[in-house]
């Protein structure tokens, strides 16, 4: 039996190889020889990504498909509905459901994504404002900039416009939701999860992050991404909707809606995914607890050192 409490987080900004390193990582710990050596029984993955939760948002996500998971458990893949909102509390709440059931099954959870917030409500258990959706209020802000959300949030609430990622227009409408209902954004509390946890971050050099990029972008449009489009239009997902899901999904609707040049696609999006992939960054560089790599063997090594319970 493994120790119960033992977790690893790996993260980095999109496209950085983080499923596969997860995959790896996972696939050696269920080999007999971790067994023996470290009493567990393999891993198991929770995707930590704030697209890859819905049904039908499979290739702009980047969705790991079944060939890709080597038979290795994937969690929290494909859970909600693309008409509703899936919010970082049911994700906290569902993660730490989740965790715990593979750790009574004797195996390590591998929490996964790029979504930096969902990683934080489930590590750090940060209780969120049980405050329910304001209909009225998101349709008002529905036209506004990143900017402009920016701005009301800070004549609204200093304190939380401070600390907020001002590029995320779903933090922001949230954060204006929260100080509607309760005046200001409260300080977070936290209920930090019970668990030893190795953090691993997967870090490239700016022009191999950018050479990865552009592929995955060609890469993308070969696989259907315009026919993905089509069908969650078929499905009744509104084209507001479909520009809720990021950047990959806004500048897709443009080319479908034939707004665009396939060039204009490819030069827009690289360049706003780039400036995404920094945001990333400087969201992660911020945990201190985070192991940067820039190799994938050095993960193993890090894992076999925690599990070993050496200092690291």
């Amino acid at each position: 039996m493994c120790d119960m409490r033992k977790l690893i987080v790996v993260v980095g900004p999109t496209g950085s190889g983080k499923s596969e390193l997860a995959v790896a990582l996972a696939l050696r710990l269920g080999s007999g020889q971790a067994r023996a050596r470290f009493g567990i029984n393999g891993a198991e993955i929770i995707s930590a990504d704030s697209r890859q939760v819905y049904r039908g948002l499979d290739i702009g996500s980047n969705k790991i498909t079944k060939r890709e998971m080597h038979g290795v458990p994937h969690h929290l893949l494909n859970i909600a509905n693309p008409h509703s909102t899936f919010t970082a509390a049911q994700f906290q709440k569902l993660a730490r459901k989740k965790t715990n059931e593979i750790w009574k099954r004797g195996k390590i959870p591998i929490i996964c994504g790029g979504t930096g917030f969902y990683i934080q409500t489930l590590v750090d258990g940060i209780v969120m404002p049980a405050v329910k959706p304001n209909a009225a209020l998101r349709r008002k802000l529905a036209g506004r900039s990143t900017s402009e959300l920016f701005m009301l949030l800070k004549k609204r609430d200093p304190a939380r416009a401070a600390s907020i990622d001002r590029h995320n227009p779903r933090r922001l409408v949230r954060a204006l939701e929260i100080a509607e209902a309760l005046g200001i954004v409260p300080n977070l509390k936290i209920n930090p999860l019970p668990a030893k946890t190795l953090f691993i971050g997967l870090a490239k050099e700016t022009e191999e992050l950018q050479k990865l990029t552009r592929t995955r972008i060609a890469r993308w449009l070969r696989k259907g991404l315009l026919g993905e489009i089509k069908k969650l239009r078929k499905n009744g997902v509104s084209e507001k909707r479909i520009r809720e899901f990021g950047l990959v999904y806004a500048w897709a609707l443009k080319l479908f809606r034939k707004e665009i040049t396939k060039e204009a696609f490819h030069t827009g999006l690289e360049k706003d995914m780039m400036h995404y992939i920094k945001r990333q960054m400087t969201w992660f560089r911020r945990d201190k607890r985070i192991h940067w790599i820039s190799k994938p063997s050095k993960a193993l090594f890090l894992t076999k050192n925690f599990l070993q319970n050496r200092v690291l």
